[in-house]
């Protein structure tokens, strides 16, 4: 189910563009969230032209178009909405997806989505205070997380401890399928360093 409220006024507005495109017979949009559950999410909207649909596409049709939803993006696009507001230059398409950097997450949530709510809301928080934060760079075959420090962490003295009696603890209490912790920061660039 798609839970993204797409306004009839950002339906016309859409409606209007997709009428513009040359060869328009069939085409749609897609909406996605390129790096979800991460600081840098994006909730995006491109065009979607026959045959460029995904397998696992969730498909809503629309007031004259088919809207096609990124099946991975939709925990993070849950309670999204998309409005168009006219004005003197012409108008603005809002996007709101207030779950797209940190989404609702549960047990059955893939493993990346939970690492990620863990660093988000529990980990760099934190390391805020010290203009430091960390992400997931990725989940190795042998269920290890390996992390990328960056601002005031990056290399800074204390960020061995922090990684294993702070961060590693922390993971592996709330993600007990996690087997370990790596960090590949290049620590030798002190330029930020909070220590």
């Amino acid at each position: 189910m798609v839970n993204v409220d797409i306004t009839e006024s950002a339906q016309d507005y859409l409606k209007e563009l997709l009428d513009k495109q040359k060869d328009n017979d069939g085409i749609g949009i897609r909406m996605f969230v390129a790096n979800p559950g991460t600081p840098n999410a994006e909730t995006c909207i491109a065009y979607c032209r026959p045959g460029e649909e995904k397998e696992g596409d969730v498909i809503v049709p629309l007031k004259g178009f088919k809207a096609y939803f990124e099946e991975r993006s939709l925990p993070f696009l849950e309670d999204a909405k998309v409005d168009y507001s006219p004005d003197r230059m012409g108008g603005q398409l809002t996007i709101r997806a207030p779950n797209s950097k940190m989404p609702r997450v549960t047990d059955d949530s893939p493993l990346e989505d939970r690492i990620n709510y863990v660093l988000y809301n529990d980990v760099n928080p934190s390391l805020a205070s010290h203009g430091g934060n960390v992400s997931l760079v990725e989940i190795t075959e042998d269920m290890i997380a390996v992390l990328k420090f960056g601002g005031g962490c990056q290399g800074c003295g204390s960020v061995a401890i922090t990684l294993k009696q702070g961060i590693e603890v922390q993971l592996m209490d709330k993600l007990p399928e996690l087997k370990g912790i790596r960090d590949v920061t290049d620590h030798t660039d002190r330029s930020n360093a909070y220590m």
